[in-house]
């Protein structure tokens, strides 16, 4: 039987774990944190943000931030990823992007990767060639995979046929062997990990000492990537390496470390009114935003488009029950069972997810189009400050894609309320975004 935990010490009403998670997830209000310093208070609280190649109308790390960082544009990350190096293309919750000095926090996590794959590249398998893939690299230096011959190729990972040189470029990536060098659009460029971190952030011991620590580390953290973390089995625990070499430690493992965490006083379980077989935890370095979450925040509210795989939807339950929203990412939904689209984006106003929007942006042209959206039902339309809010929320998000036009699609050209939400945003004057730099 898994450990029975105490009884909640915190309970909240919904309202309040609502105003707590759009004020742990920096949204309250949108794009009021600034630069690069901005990206990195953001990281601090949340641990690591998501990668996903797509790239509708931005990869997920972008879409993430545009709604965070005041006149964000793609350059900003790109520059703290492949020029300064404060962030780098690692492992969390699946492939993300978290600080660089936490490169010694993750050696458990490579260590296991080692161990998994370590045989396979020293065998007569087909990731042999990965010999020769470090070889290349470090004769030429940075390179890509269709950089280097070699037609061999295997099935990878969920049975796609992948080359040879792709995959064994993928192990050394988990192994902590390469890293990424830069990117042009989703192609990665590797190079030794040596070459790209200084050595003695390499030398680094763990500095969790058991993998009971790493686990302990690992599932605060996490809790910290939500803000309110049910323990439930969801996908928001990927990445955490228990006991086996898993994609995400097991729900026993999972409840022994939030037993262990609560006892120290690191998270705290809290409950949430009209929610009675749910239980939630809490950091406790986060309490101070929850206790300021009982009350309404004052000034403006503001509006923003959230990436489908945004940190604040890593739990879509939750979602459903404190937003009365639910959202399932479309993507991978064949065409005639979907309900929405292809990549739609939930849109927030103040603690409220009040509408859903799908969204194109033609690069060639530089037109933004809002091909449809959907209110929730309830939201009052003709509420002036959240039409004030959605007006400035969707003319900063045409300037962080670079549009040069904002337009409705034929199924909602004709709404009033829509035309005014995009009403003097359709003729914007700043230039199209430039392509990803190339940084040597």
């Amino acid at each position: 039987m898994p450990p029975k935990l105490p009884p909640p010490e915190i309970t909240v009403r919904k309202e309040q774990a609502r105003r707590f998670l759009v004020l742990h997830h920096r949204l309250a209000p949108p794009r009021k944190l600034r630069g690069k310093q901005g990206v990195l208070d953001y990281l601090n609280r949340v641990g690591c943000i998501q990668y996903d190649p797509l790239n509708v109308v931005g990869s997920t790390p972008d879409l993430v931030l545009q709604s965070r960082i005041s006149g964000y544009t793609p350059k900003l990350l790109q520059e703290m990823l492949y020029k300064d190096r404060t962030l780098i293309d690692g492992w969390d919750k699946l492939a993300s992007i978290h600080r660089t000095d936490e490169w010694p926090d993750f050696s458990r996590r490579r260590q296991r990767l080692q161990a998994h794959y370590g045989k396979q590249l020293q065998s007569d398998g087909k990731l042999k060639v990965a010999a020769k893939v470090k070889t290349a690299i470090r004769n030429s230096g940075p390179l890509s995979s269709i950089e280097i011959e070699h037609d061999e190729r295997l099935d990878w990972h969920w049975g796609v046929s992948v080359r040879a040189v792709r995959a064994s470029m993928d192990a050394l990536f988990a192994m902590g062997e390469l890293g990424i060098h830069h990117r042009v659009n989703t192609r990665r460029a590797f190079d030794l990990i040596e070459n790209l971190l200084p050595s003695w952030l390499l030398k680094s011991k763990d500095p969790n000492r058991t993998d009971e620590e790493y686990v302990d580390w690992h599932v605060a953290r996490r809790v910290g990537s939500i803000g309110l973390a049910n323990p439930r089995p969801s996908e928001m625990w990927l990445g955490i390496v228990g006991r086996k070499y898993t994609y995400g430690v097991q729900g026993r493992e999972r409840r022994e470390a939030l037993e262990r965490l609560v006892a120290r006083g690191e998270v705290f379980r809290v409950a949430i009114e009209g929610l009675p077989k749910q239980e939630f935890y809490v950091r406790h370095l986060d309490l101070p935003t929850l206790k300021a979450a009982a009350k309404p925040p004052r000034g403006k509210t503001g509006a923003a488009f959230i990436a489908p795989l945004d940190n604040l939807m890593w739990h879509r339950d939750t979602i459903d029950m404190l937003f009365d929203f639910y959202y399932r990412w479309e993507v991978y939904v064949p065409v005639p069972k979907r309900q929405y689209g292809y990549y739609v984006l939930p849109v927030l106003y103040g603690d409220r997810l009040v509408a859903r929007m799908d969204p194109t942006f033609d690069r060639n042209t530089g037109v933004f189009t809002i091909q449809n959206w959907w209110w929730q039902k309830g939201v009052d339309k003709k509420d002036d400050a959240m039409l004030s809010a959605l007006q400035e929320c969707t003319a900063a998000f045409a300037k962080y894609l670079g549009a040069k036009s904002v337009t409705l699609g034929e199924a909602i050209k004709k709404d009033k309320v829509l035309k005014e939400i995009v009403k003097s945003k359709s003729d914007l004057s700043f230039p199209a975004a430039s392509p990803p730099p190339f940084f040597e």
